[in-house]
């Protein structure tokens, strides 16, 4: 009996990274999201201690979403390889764009209500919130991540069938 080996050349020299169905990168979305955001939710406070509030949240906003667009490409849409600045940029664009519309939620919120609940500001802020994370893994998922994927966007040119000749009486009996 011969032991079986394992050719690892084509394996290790051609790796081809699987993309998930939409459904699966949703759920890897708002697992690598919501996990992160829960553990920056906690760092908040202690890097605080040494900073000023304002500024430690910024500066883990910043990590966060710098993991999180790493954690994005290579794991929710299985690009296969880091993102690069322009990805990092657009990802960047759309968790800042999420933040305007939760904003402006709770801004409407109190224009409508001049001083609600907890309860009231909760709900809000977290439909809206659920709402900007979804379109934000639309954005993410068609346009940012999209790369090795047809745009939804670009028009698709329909195959046409090439023309037949026509032979005619003349072109038959023709010589060259």
């Amino acid at each position: 009996m011969e032991p079986q080996t394992v050719d690892r050349t084509q394996s290790a020299s051609s790796p081809s990274p699987v993309t998930p169905g939409p459904l699966a990168s949703f759920v890897r979305f708002v697992v690598c999201g919501g996990g992160i955001g829960v553990l920056s939710s906690f760092a908040v406070p202690l890097v605080a201690m040494t900073m000023p509030w304002a500024l430690a949240n910024a500066v883990i906003t910043v990590a966060s979403t710098l993991l999180c667009t790493e954690l994005h490409a290579l794991f929710t849409f299985g690009t296969g390889r880091r993102p690069g600045w322009r990805r990092h940029l657009q990802s960047s664009g759309s968790a800042a764009a999420a933040y305007a519309v939760t904003c402006a939620a709770m801004f409407l919120l109190h224009v409508i209500q001049s001083a609600p609940g907890m309860l009231t500001e909760q709900a809000v802020y977290l439909t809206a919130s659920g709402l900007a994370g979804i379109g934000r893994f639309l954005v993410l998922r068609l346009f940012v991540f999209a790369s090795s994927r047809k745009s939804p966007l670009q028009p698709r040119r329909p195959v046409l069938p090439l023309p037949r000749p026509v032979l005619t009486q003349a072109a038959v009996g023709a010589t060259c």
